[in-house]
């Protein structure tokens, strides 16, 4: 009797602990303003690197003049991703995004914090130092807001994790193998030259190569009129552009890229299956145009 008491006890203090456990939301809604985007980026870029932080990369996505992604590391950033060998690296740039609607600018942020709890199994053991990552980058925005409303929906810790959208769809672990070259620095010049030429109307928008590590990011622009983000982004959300661009990563001979039923269902979780159907070619258009740029 005195067992099954116990175990009683411990199973609702256990159910009491996931419930209380706080969800983690993909955005932050940093502030909105009246000044034009390019003003705004332009001030934000500043801030960031008086924040230590380097501008990596920024477009407009969907070529669209009224949206646009701010791309950004750090030293120590990178230093904390190289150290989770499973596509770490992938974490190792962060994201602001600016949308445009009638005369007022949404500035929003990609929630470090989810990011690195999805992708990164040495979050847990570094969280101090991610932690300060995350509190740096809001310092680094606090002159352009300081709402820092989480939108775009809630996911536990321990779910986001092992994250997946339904049953039988993937797993953070469950890439795509795009190519496997003959050496890390054929990988390297082959993506490029596809990059350079816009193969398949992409467009590199940062890199980020460690050499020593033999690892690669690349950020892609997927810019193709009919199956690029001017079809996707409309339909799934435009708000979420923070998320963006896509990328792949070469680590040794293999390049590979997060399964898109994987990386949409991540940043925009709460959208349902039916809406998700509608761009039910686009994980693989997407798949497509990261191949192609490894041929």
């Amino acid at each position: 009797m005195r067992n099954l008491l116990l175990l009683l006890a411990l199973c609702i203090i256990t159910q009491a602990s996931i419930a209380q456990e706080s969800g983690l939301s993909p955005f932050f809604k940093v502030g909105t303003s009246d000044k034009s985007i390019s003003a705004l980026t332009a001030e934000i870029k500043t801030q960031l690197q008086t924040n230590n932080f380097k501008i990596a990369g920024e477009y407009a996505p969907e070529s669209n003049d009224n949206l646009h992604v701010i791309c950004f590391t750090r030293n120590d950033l990178q230093n904390l991703c190289l150290q989770s060998t499973d596509r770490g690296a992938l974490a190792s740039v962060l994201k602001i995004g600016l949308v445009k609607k009638e005369q007022q600018t949404t500035i929003s942020m990609l929630n470090p914090d989810y990011m690195f709890c999805a992708y990164l199994n040495n979050y847990e053991t570094n969280k101090i130092a991610y932690d300060k990552i995350t509190a740096d980058v809001k310092t680094a925005l606090k002159n352009f807001g300081s709402e820092f409303t989480a939108f775009g929906g809630e996911i536990k810790a321990t779910a986001l994790k092992k994250y997946h959208y339904k049953i039988m769809m993937p797993y953070f672990k469950d890439p795509v193998e795009l190519n496997e070259f003959e050496s890390f620095e054929a990988g390297v010049e082959k993506i490029r030259n596809n990059l350079s030429a816009g193969k398949e109307n992409t467009k590199l928008i940062y890199e980020q190569v460690f050499t020593n590590e033999k690892i690669a990011v690349f950020g892609v622009g997927l810019l193709d009129q009919e199956s690029g983000e001017k079809h996707f982004l409309p339909i799934i959300g435009e708000d979420h552009i923070a998320a963006m661009p896509y990328e792949i990563i070469l680590q040794d001979k293999e390049v590979t890229m997060l399964h898109g039923k994987y990386r949409f269902a991540l940043y925009w979780p709460e959208l349902t299956m039916g809406t998700f159907m509608k761009i039910m070619s686009t994980p693989g258009d997407v798949e497509d145009f990261m191949e192609a740029l490894t041929k």
